[in-house]
């Protein structure tokens, strides 16, 4: 990609819908209520369908893999109440996540919140994909799932097609694939080249930047919306960065925390549209969502986010 080529699609945060906030979030909301209304953030285009989606999603890897105990559950509850306070849609599951996708429809019927989610799931299966797509929807409690993902691109020669029948029989709003750990990539690009996805996953933060080569790149001429997975390294990331002092240009940014700055890196580039953190603490669900307020770090910025962070790790 030459310089020029470089910065028209850096620049080109615009064409996917980005907006920035006005509101500020509304302290003091006790878990497990649902307010009505909700703080104004920053928003992405889905590039298939002009859909604007917030910014900042939840995971539910292995923090949501709690199982029947009924104190854990509550407390996915209290943080999938204080997302969706703090503005958040989308979550994002998978069958290979032990209970995980159980306890989001516990979640969700808790807090009678099934039509406050963007909901995003995966098919991981070398078999039935329609059995194991029917068995997810029961977990979830619902009946049409926005997003359905291959998962690390398995049994993707069946899954795939199997996805794209359901989204033109209506069943299915939107159709992607997935990797993760930045395994596969290669493979991942072969597919976004020759398939119309709507959505790809993958795993992108300051420090693992492979995807900004090639892959970030495809999707933005593709016109396919990017998920971010491991935006911390799975919290290893913030582990290391405990205890550090922000880097005064931060300030500009006003985020209070390390998670807020690497979020803010992220969502800024003009190809990502919603990275999905996982935490099981609502005040964190809560912070994380604030890093779609607010401005945005430019390119020069978020060069800078990335440097610091190496250098501190």
């Amino acid at each position: 990609m030459s310089e020029i080529d470089r910065r028209r699609f850096m620049q080109g945060a615009g064409a996917l819908g980005l907006s920035a906030s006005l509101g500020a979030l509304m302290p003091g909301v006790a878990h497990g209520a649902l307010r009505k209304d909700v703080p104004d953030i920053i928003r992405k285009q889905v590039p298939s369908t002009g859909e604007a989606i917030p910014a900042v999603g939840l995971g539910s890897w292995i923090t949501f893999n709690v199982g029947n105990d009924m104190a854990l559950r509550d407390q996915c509850a209290d943080v999938v109440s204080a997302f969706f306070n703090a503005g958040g849609r989308m979550i994002d599951s998978s069958p290979m996540y032990g209970s995980a996708q159980e306890v989001i429809g516990y979640c969700l019927d808790k807090l009678s919140a099934h039509d406050r989610v963007f909901s995003t799931d995966k098919v991981w299966t070398s078999g039935d994909g329609l059995d194991q797509i029917s068995e997810t929807r029961k977990r979830w409690n619902t009946r049409k799932f926005d997003l359905l993902q291959v998962h690390n691109l398995l049994g993707i020669n069946d899954n795939l097609p199997l996805l794209f029948r359901l989204k033109n029989e209506g069943q299915l709003r939107y159709v992607g694939v997935t990797t993760s750990h930045g395994r596969r990539t290669e493979d991942l690009i072969a597919v976004m080249k020759n398939e119309r996805l709507d959505f790809v996953q993958v795993t992108y933060n300051p420090v693992d930047r492979k995807v900004e080569e090639y892959l970030l790149p495809l999707a933005y001429d593709r016109g396919i919306a990017v998920i971010v997975n491991r935006p911390f390294r799975g919290g290893s990331l913030l582990d290391q960065l405990e205890g550090e002092p922000l880097p005064e240009f931060a300030a500009e940014l006003e985020v209070e925390s390390w998670a807020q700055l690497i979020l803010k890196y992220l969502i800024a580039h003009p190809s990502v549209t919603c990275p999905i953190p996982a935490t099981t603490n609502p005040a964190h669900a809560a912070e994380n969502m604030r890093a779609a307020t607010g401005r945005l770090p430019d390119d020069k910025m978020r060069e800078q986010i990335a440097a610091v962070i190496g250098v501190l790790i």
